[in-house]
């Protein structure tokens, strides 16, 4: 089930807790791609607090927001990229998008399948996406009072099958959100230090969150389909029929 967009709207622009989780993963987000220049880049579910560094130098930047959860403006003060759309059609056409950021848009999904499947079809042949969800051995994933206690929890194996089912290669990841979900004033003054500390220590598994890119997967086919056949038909009507052949028994 998805979130209120005004719920995460609160969340990560108006509590410091969300603040600092909003830059945990947008930091990360930034040393996946450290620039876009010249190129679309799409996030669907909540994904725009992750776009903005990409504004000034990318082709084009789109926010869809699946109908479920409904849509803002963003971002403030210049023109709307934001566009509501249903998850199991996105308004982009084929292989149009060359980054793809999915957060709060795959493990709250009724339809999962059915998003992977509108990732696969707008990515580009040289794309990559990026697909960021609740680390379910993390504390981020146990506490209902963030966006990340919500929906399903993924490990990095089943992230990564569920992709490979979808036609996607998982190429890298790691781990962000280190710091507890706490609103506690020590916690969110420390939420750097442990951020560059839990990186060094584990980038796999410890962080609240799993990131991992893939990219698009065309799979070869793997056994002659109908046009092989074709080029090979039967040899039924070559010649003329023979009549069947009768065998004699002794003991009739």
């Amino acid at each position: 089930m998805h979130l209120d967009v005004l719920d995460l709207r609160q969340f990560y622009y108006r509590t410091r807790l969300g603040r600092m989780a909003q830059k945990s993963v947008r930091d990360q987000v930034v040393a996946f791609w450290p620039e876009a220049r010249g190129e679309t880049v799409v996030g669907y579910g909540f994904a725009v607090p992750l776009l903005r560094p990409y504004l000034g130098s990318s082709e084009r930047v789109i926010g869809l927001m699946p109908g479920a959860q409904g849509v803002m403006p963003w971002p403030a003060g210049m023109d709307n990229v934001s566009v509501l759309c249903r998850e199991t059609r996105w308004p982009l056409p084929a292989g149009a998008v060359d980054r793809l950021v999915c957060l709060h848009g795959l493990e709250t999904s009724e339809h999962p399948a059915a998003v992977l499947e509108e990732c696969h079809r707008v990515l580009a042949p040289e794309g990559r996406v990026l697909f960021i969800v609740p680390n379910r051995g993390g504390l981020w994933a146990r506490r209902d009072g963030t966006p990340f206690g919500f929906g399903r929890p993924y490990s990095l194996s089943q992230l990564e099958e569920q992709l490979r089912d979808h036609g996607f290669r998982p190429d890298r990841h790691r781990a962000a959100l280190f710091a507890p979900p706490s609103h506690g004033r020590f916690w969110l003054r420390s939420a750097d230090l442990l951020e560059r500390m839990g990186r060094k220590l584990s980038n796999n598994h410890a962080g609240g969150v799993i990131m991992l890119e893939a990219s698009k997967h065309s799979y070869a086919p793997t056994r002659p389909g109908l046009a092989e056949r074709v080029r090979r038909p039967l040899r039924i009507l070559d010649s003329a029929p023979q009549p069947a052949r009768v065998r004699s028994d002794p003991g009739v």
